[in-house]
């Protein structure tokens, strides 16, 4: 055997060695990962979280919204949702969070002020300003807009988005 075949049957053995500890540690890593990622679901589904958590969001500062203005406001998970100020006492009930999805189709309604009514264009549906429909095909099924509970803290306007409340 020649001088020059000996350290190429050497690296040749190193390398393998290498590749099959790096294959051994890939798969460790995977493995691991993956019963990992199933600990957490089953984590989340043994022990779900609390109903009765809030997810209070910052909507505007209060005095922003003048009474009888709408803010369109733009959740994270994409839903878009009407917020009125209707009166002037300075407190949370002053303002309601009502969604902008009819209920009749999904079209996106929105504030008339000077009507002071929510209205859909699709088929002329309308609700009063407490999001009851009044008129069209929300109003002869007696639907009503999806509410979200806000809340008012030093000047600030918040929303619950942990979900809808009843009317």
């Amino acid at each position: 055997m020649s001088q020059a075949s000996v350290p190429q049957t050497m690296t040749r053995t190193a390398r393998r060695r290498f590749l099959s500890a790096l294959s051994s540690l890939a798969m460790l890593v995977g493995l691991v990962g993956g019963y990992g990622a199933f600990a957490a679901l089953a984590g989340r589904f043994l022990y779900p979280v609390r109903s009765g958590s809030k997810n209070w969001l910052f909507v505007a500062p209060a005095d922003r919204l003048k009474q009888g203005d709408n803010l369109r406001y733009h959740a994270p998970s994409g839903a878009i949702i009407n917020i009125t100020r209707q009166g002037a006492t300075g407190s949370a009930g002053d303002f309601i969070a009502l969604s902008t999805t009819c209920p009749h189709l999904g079209c996106q309604v929105h504030w008339q002020a000077q009507l002071q009514r929510y209205f859909c264009p699709c088929h002329n549906g309308v609700f009063d300003a407490s999001g009851r429909g009044m008129s069209g095909p929300p109003g002869e099924a007696g639907q009503t807009l999806p509410h979200y509970r806000l809340k008012l803290e030093r000047g600030l306007l918040f929303i619950d988005l942990s979900g809808i409340s009843a009317a």
